[in-house]
């Protein structure tokens, strides 16, 4: 369902479990595509949560793509400013953006970019949507759920299937609270004025929402 120059070996450090829903245990096999889509998921994941590290930084500079495919430049510009900024910048950016001084340029909660308030309706039919599937809220976690990163943390955990469900629940899941919003908040991040570094992650971000969505369209037609 996505394109193998999504195959990432080693690129990111892996969640640390402190923004992951818990589940029960989970054994299945997984194929290289669906594992690369849980790789691109959690490599946002780590980048919208916090800011990235000096060696998740160097590894991701060290990433080579095929630049014959949008979703490989685009990974190559995400590694070419990876190389190209210091670990402290990134810092500074990340916190004018997603922190700021009372709040950063950028809201990333499904709420906010649906209804224009934090904690609305989108979070309680997410939070009921988690209840159903088994999915908890970690303890330590302050974020509410609809925060990006913890969207595409449990897309990740679907598509490798540490968290159990099927390919429809799993794709019910994106159209209800990823689909309507992920895209242009991903833009919005690409265009942001305290961007830099974090404009090559949206970009990537952008772009692989949308093969997402245009790959469940098609899923749901050839299932039709």
């Amino acid at each position: 369902m996505m394109n193998p120059d999504l195959l990432l070996v080693e690129a990111w450090e892996q969640p640390d479990g402190a923004n992951a829903p818990s589940v029960g245990p989970a054994a299945a096999v997984v194929n290289e595509i669906d594992q690369a889509r849980a790789d691109e998921y959690a490599l946002l994941a780590a980048l919208l949560i916090r800011p990235p590290s000096s060696d998740l930084l160097a590894n991701l500079a060290r990433l080579h793509f095929s630049p014959e495919t949008p979703i490989g430049r685009a990974h190559s510009r995400l590694a070419q400013a990876a190389a190209s900024c210091a670990p402290e910048a990134v810092c500074r950016e990340f916190s004018d953006l997603f922190i700021g001084v009372g709040r950063g340029e950028l809201l990333p909660y499904a709420s906010y970019y649906l209804t224009g308030f934090l904690n609305e309706r989108p979070l309680a039919r997410l939070r009921a949507d988690m209840a159903r599937l088994g999915l908890e809220r970690p303890e330590g976690n302050c974020e509410p759920e609809d925060h990006l990163a913890s969207l595409c943390e449990m897309m990740s955990g679907f598509a490798c299937k540490r968290f159990p469900i099927s390919d429809s629940e799993e794709q019910d899941f994106f159209e209800r609270h990823v689909e309507p919003w992920a895209g242009r908040f991903f833009s919005d991040l690409e265009r942001a004025g305290a961007a830099e570094f974090y404009r090559s992650v949206g970009a990537l971000g952008r772009l692989f929402i949308d093969i997402e969505t245009d790959a469940f369209a098609m899923e749901a037609r050839q299932t039709a």
